[in-house]
């Protein structure tokens, strides 16, 4: 295929450029496809021949001096076919020579950025016969791996293709992937290779259609034909049409460079469009920006995408999705492989399951005496089967307790966990939880039960019954700070309100009286007064917006109270534990022994308990040979809570732990699938339904340490809002103490002034005790037939504060008091003068 394109293109060019002063003359060498004789044949070439160029060889194997032919392009088109059908394990399939290893370690590195693993690496060399290959392809089909990438050349890739279609590896689950060594010439192979490729995958440099392309192969097939006869007839492959450029790039640069030494420069610079496309050496090596994805259909590869640095994989070059046209893989399918499978030499998948010796909605262990058959249940098992049932694809599996020849449990779980590593099992169902040390040999899922390991402890008698327990939402601090303004803000009020309202007037008792009622009056937004002073209604609103917040803190806390004082722990720390020097009991089959042992608990304080024992246990106490909490994981803990709810309750977690895993083989693809899995039925009804049937009712019995110690309010907690109300009715109060001294500075002066400092105080409040008649209220309430009965005895009244429009009646006695318009009023004289009753005005 080379020569022909190679002595099409010098007949070629030179008919077209007839002018040309230059020609090149060929020096034909065969290798025959052996490195050792390519390189004697370039030493005699460059010594005997003196040629100024080489064309060639097609395989970097039979150049010891070619440099690196820009193979790192396909590297990311293949990574980016693995992710595409999300692969996570490959296996490298190559041969043993330069050409071969060349391109493996960027592969290797594109894989592991895309975190794919591989787990093998399968090297033939050339010279392996056929029982070589099929010994090597032997061990591949006992691997779980079934994803194949093979970066081989055209005699030796052929050979493994067919014995892998001998061996049954061309079936349906198996994925093969072929760099553009073999795709680039699939179409040159016979029939019976191409049929022991079927369903392949490959990648080549992608040559556009076009009419100089179209016209090409038609003459380079009359060509090949006239030239072979006898040869099975085949299409130009793209090293054929490589050839045909090369000799147009190279004839033309020694034209330019007249036949001198410049022809290596001159070549680099050549740019044209050829039958392959743009040809253009960019740091010596041919320009390749877009690949395509074949697949190896009939008689040769079906394009189905493209791959580009710019927008990797699509099914076409003018489509923006990242997709690939359908596929048809290996047994004739158009499922895409899963990429990895149960090796041929296990039919079923065997999983480990412990037998426990409590907690069995766990897990639960029957065997048959008779028959030995083995039958599992559990919570545990009916979520793996939940999983299984989801996944994408059949998985066959049995159950195989854990267990010695008598039956026993054969270990601890760190035993069996052990396991599944040495290979005895491919898997471990059952509450195994996930530890760091198990997890260096082991992989597990994601977890499918809470996490965490908490306290089980004996509840105290409730005391929600006690007559004093409305006291206890708020704190001393709280309740002292609440009274001194609820007094603060009522005096605030009254000293506004004195003067100009008389709901707030009257005997120095009745004032005291209406200014405790109405402040207190506010907690149940029950005030009648009825307050006239903006800088009153101010304050009030202000307190009442206050009133509002600490009413509803308080029910809240009170109700927590009660409910949580129902299920109150007797033990709320484990350092209260410590303190007390208590005992505490745990599982002798867990975990949990290591670790009370690094809350530094003694070892002799230290008990194990069984499942069985909770109950006596907690009931007696560390006082009388019981323990006074049990240390377990909180699934545990909320399983014996489902049936003994009203005497224990449990307090945490204490110490974090990742909760329940399925346990796989180091590297497993089953880990991936069976996590995503969980996910789905965590996040869905089906795990409230499994928990439901097995522990019943999990959430009533659940209560968090700190929940006990934070229903308390304290002072500290409303700090803002009584800073607020505070410099609210300050403010308001200095306001109004200004107003009065600027409007009434005349009279205050007028006091008499040699009186002693007491008298002087006296005087000032019988000043301020008087009802200030101008006020807006009073004015108001001011008609022209109104009357208004004073005293006549009264030698401090000034008949100055009589307000205009109104009648004033003077009687003897002391009255303070007005009647609404009656046509005519009597005032009945008052048997005492120094009465502080208001005047009975009433109508004839």
């Amino acid at each position: 295929m080379g020569l022909t394109s190679i002595s099409m293109a010098m007949d070629e060019f030179y008919a077209f450029h007839s002018n040309y002063t230059t020609r090149l003359v060929l020096h034909l060498r065969d290798s025959k496809n052996d490195v050792v004789l390519a390189a004697s044949e370039v030493v005699d070439l460059l010594q005997n021949e003196q040629v100024q160029v080489i064309i060639g060889p097609q395989k970097s194997s039979q150049a010891l001096f070619i440099s690196d032919l820009g193979n790192k392009t396909q590297v990311s088109a293949i990574s980016s076919l693995t992710r595409f059908f999300s692969w996570r394990e490959v296996v490298l399939v190559y041969e043993d020579t330069a050409y071969g290893r060349d391109l493996i370690p960027y592969l290797a590195d594109a894989l592991v950025e895309i975190n794919t693993k591989i787990p093998h690496r399968s090297v033939i060399t050339l010279s392996a016969t056929d029982d070589q290959v099929k010994e090597e392809l032997y061990k591949l089909m006992a691997m779980q791996t079934r994803v194949f990438i093979v970066h081989m050349s055209a005699p030796i890739g052929a050979r493994l293709f067919s014995i892998a279609k001998e061996l049954g590896m061309m079936s349906e689950d198996y994925a093969w992937i072929m760099t553009d060594g073999l795709t680039n010439i699939v179409d040159s192979f016979d029939s019976l290779v191409l049929h022991s490729m079927q369903g392949a995958l490959g990648v080549k440099p992608y040559i556009p259609s076009s009419k100089k392309l179209s016209e090409f192969s038609v003459r380079w097939k009359r060509r090949y034909i006239k030239e072979y006869p006898n040869g099975e007839p085949l299409e130009p492959s793209i090293f054929g049409l490589w050839a045909y450029d090369t000799v147009w790039a190279l004839a033309m640069a020694v034209e330019k460079a007249n036949g001198s030494c410049r022809v290596f420069k001159v070549i680099q610079e050549e740019k044209f469009n050829g039958v392959s496309g743009e040809f253009h050496l960019v740091d010596g090596e041919l320009k390749v920006s877009t690949l395509q994805v074949v697949n190896i259909v009939g008689r040769g590869g079906r394009g189905i995408g493209f791959w580009t640095p710019e927008h990797g994989l699509r099914n076409s070059l003018s489509s923006i999705n990242g997709d690939l046209s359908p596929v048809i893989w290996p047994g004739e399918s158009t499922k895409v492989p899963k990429g990895w499978d149960i090796p041929v030499s296990g039919k079923k998948l065997r999983i480990g399951v412990p037998l426990r010796d409590g907690f069995h909605d766990f897990v639960k262990v029957e065997i048959d005496n008779v028959t030995n058959a083995v039958k599992v249940t559990g919570f545990c098992i009916d979520v793996f089967e939940a999983v299984v049932k989801r996944l994408p694809y059949a998985i066959s599996h049995e159950y195989i307790p854990f267990v010695d020849e008598h039956g026993q449990s054969a270990g601890t779980y760190n035993d069996l966990v052990y396991q599944v590593y040495l290979q005895k099992y491919d898997a471990a169902v059952g509450d195994i939880t996930i530890r760091a040390n198990r997890s260096l040999y082991v992989d597990f899922t994601l977890p499918y039960t809470e996490s965490g390991v908490a306290m089980l402890v004996p509840v105290k008698e409730s005391n929600h019954r006690n007559g004093w327990i409305f006291l206890k939402p708020l704190t001393v601090d709280l309740w002292l700070g609440t009274m001194a303004f609820f007094f603060y803000t009522g005096f605030v009020i009254w000293a506004m309100e004195h003067r100009i309202n008389t709901e707030f007037r009257g005997p120095p008792s009745q004032q005291l009286g209406t200014m405790i009622y109405f402040s207190f009056s506010t907690l149940v937004f029950a005030h009648r007064e009825k307050v006239e002073n903006i800088l009153s209604k101010l304050v009030l609103i202000i307190w009442l917006f206050v009133v509002l917040i600490l009413t509803s803190s308080y029910t809240a806390s009170l109700t927590s109270i009660i409910t949580v004082q129902q299920l109150q722990p007797s033990i709320t720390d484990v350092q209260e534990l410590l303190k007390n020097g208590d005992y505490v009991g745990c599982h002798n089959v867990s975990f949990i022994e290591d670790l009370l042992k690094q809350l530094h608990f003694d070892k002799s304080k230290i008990r194990s308990v069984r499942p069985e024992d909770y109950v006596d246990a907690l009931t007696k106490g560390s006082q009388n040979g019981g323990v006074s909490a049990i240390i377990h994981e909180i699934p545990y803990i909320k399983l014996f809570l489902a049936q003994h709810c009203k005497k224990f309750t449990m307090v945490g977690p204490i110490y974090k732990t990742a909760g329940f895993g399925f346990v796989f083989p180091k590297g497993s693809p089953l880990v991936d699938d069976v996590s995503k899995e969980i996910l789905n039925i965590i996040e869905g009804e089906e795990m409230e339904e499994i928990e439901r049937k097995w522990f019943g009712d999990l959430k009533a019995c659940s209560i968090d340490a700190k929940t006990v110690n934070s229903v308390n309010l304290t002072f500290q907690s409303f700090s803002g809002l009584f800073i607020i109300t505070g410099a609210a009715s300050t403010c308001a109060l200095l306001i109004f103490l200004a107003l009065f001294l600027s409007k009434n500075w005349q009279e205050l002066k007028n006091l008499d002034s040699d009186k002693t400092a007491w008298q002087r105080l006296m005087s000032l409040w019988e000043y301020y005790n008087k009802k200030d008649l101008n006020s807006h209220t009073s004015r108001r309430n001011s008609v022209s037939n109104e009357k208004v009965c004073v005293n006549a005895n009264d030698k401090n009244y000034d008949s100055r504060q009589e307000s205009p429009g109104v009648e004033t009646l003077r009687v003897s006695g002391q009255c303070d008091g007005r009647a609404n318009r009656p046509e005519e009023i009597s005032c009945s004289e008052l048997t005492s003068p120094n009465s502080d009753a208001v005047l009975e005005v009433v109508p004839h």
